[in-house]
């Protein structure tokens, strides 16, 4: 059972958190303990208590639907990519793992050249 072995997650070189399906934290990789370790141990918490409602609607649906989601965010001066997807248990959604993976030079590239894009398009950011 899934919920019971992460040993997969505990050294992958990015930040791993995993919810069930009514967003209770059920396991936190070591880097992901150290990302957010100033809020104290989060495990067997909601993390719908973190969220904003945007976010918190984004998380249900893709809990409903079984899409992933993945962004970029920038925080301290590094630039992280957030993986976010359903996890299944006997073919049923079970949860969510996210995966925050801080890549800097890629993600610089990207924004770079997306940029670029835009503005060749005669648009601005």
């Amino acid at each position: 059972m899934m919920g019971k072995d992460f040993t997969w997650a505990e050294e992958m070189n990015c930040a791993v958190t995993v919810c069930d399906k009514q967003g209770i934290i059920i396991y936190m990789n070591e880097k992901s303990r150290a990302t957010f370790g100033k809020y104290g141990n989060l495990i067997g918490r909601n993390l719908f208590d973190c969220h904003s409602d945007e976010s918190k609607a984004k998380i249900l649906h893709m809990l409903a639907t079984g899409q992933d989601n993945s962004y970029t965010i920038s925080k301290e001066g590094k630039r992280k990519m957030i993986y976010q997807t359903p996890w299944r248990q006997d073919g049923q959604i079970a949860g969510m793992v996210k995966e925050k993976l801080t890549c800097k030079e890629l993600i610089d590239k990207l924004v770079s050249e997306t940029d670029a894009l835009i503005k060749g398009a005669g648009f601005y950011v």
